[in-house]
């Protein structure tokens, strides 16, 4: 097995030896792997997440949300090579979307920058991915997994969300709205991501569930928030994810309505 850290080529076979990266003495693999932080005034808590990141990543890429600390310069002292990323519209859907256009690794994860999620994971989304999973999906419920950070209204609501988008979309989610996710890079052709709020995970969730892509949950553990408020506001957020939900659910309806449409183009290939 090499020892070379360096990223695949452009096309390369993934098994193809001589260009693994390695990870830890039992995993090696050859995509190179981007994590996203979508980050606004973050300064005070980035030391901590970046403490816990890989050493073997191929990149980071900072999404800054028009901090008014210094988030950026806080970044580029813990990791030279970051890639900041202004943001230009507003919210986290639209910081990870920003993010996730300006990544070259084959696998991007999403990581929050307030210090609640465990860089050290990452392996285990990775070791997912590489063992044929399409997206590997966060879950503080699952067998392992864990969370200090819900008050007991955003565990039902997220229990009660997610149950909804289980029935409705054939889904087996243990968790709902959880930020903390990895995928293959081809996944994105796949969801065409079109939201900017909170929510954008639960559309993530549902619009993998629906292009038919392999999910595995992967147990996590989410601890407290150090520093700072979150803008997550469990009320007004439930209502724009049920609202998601509704929204994809009608969409699926209308597909369903159009059979005369895919008839008529089974003979022409794949629909776009």
């Amino acid at each position: 097995m090499s020892s070379v850290l360096r990223p695949a080529v452009s096309g390369q076979d993934p098994l193809t030896p001589g260009k693994y990266r390695p990870i830890s003495t039992h995993l090696a693999i050859a995509p190179p792997v981007s994590v996203v932080i979508p980050a606004m005034n973050e300064a005070e808590n980035l030391p901590y997440v970046f403490k816990t990141l890989p050493d073997w990543i191929h990149e980071v890429v900072l999404v800054d949300g028009n901090s008014t600390d210094n988030t950026v310069e806080v970044a580029r002292d813990l990791w030279p090579g970051v890639k900041v990323v202004g943001q230009r519209g507003k919210g986290k859907g639209d910081a990870l979307i920003t993010g996730f256009g300006a990544c070259t690794g084959d696998i991007i994860v999403m990581v929050d920058a307030d210090g609640s999620a465990d860089g050290q994971e990452i392996v285990s989304y990775v070791s997912a991915l590489v063992s044929g999973a399409d997206f590997a999906k966060g879950s503080r419920f699952a067998n392992g997994g864990g969370t200090s950070d819900m008050t007991p209204i955003r565990k039902l609501g997220n229990r009660v969300l997610c149950a909804i988008v289980n029935a409705k979309f054939g889904a087996r989610y243990t968790d709902l709205c959880y930020g903390y996710n990895a995928f293959w890079r081809h996944c994105l052709d796949k969801i065409d991501l079109d939201c900017t709020g909170f929510e954008v995970e639960t559309l993530m969730n549902i619009r993998v569930v629906k292009a038919g892509l392999k999910v595995q949950e992967i147990p996590s553990h989410e601890y407290l928030r150090i520093h700072g408020a979150s803008n997550l506001r469990a009320v007004r957020d439930g209502f724009r994810v049920l609202k998601v939900i509704l929204k994809e659910r009608s969409n699926r309806r209308a597909l369903r309505r159009r059979p005369h449409a895919v008839a008529l183009n089974s003979g022409q290939g794949e629909m776009s």
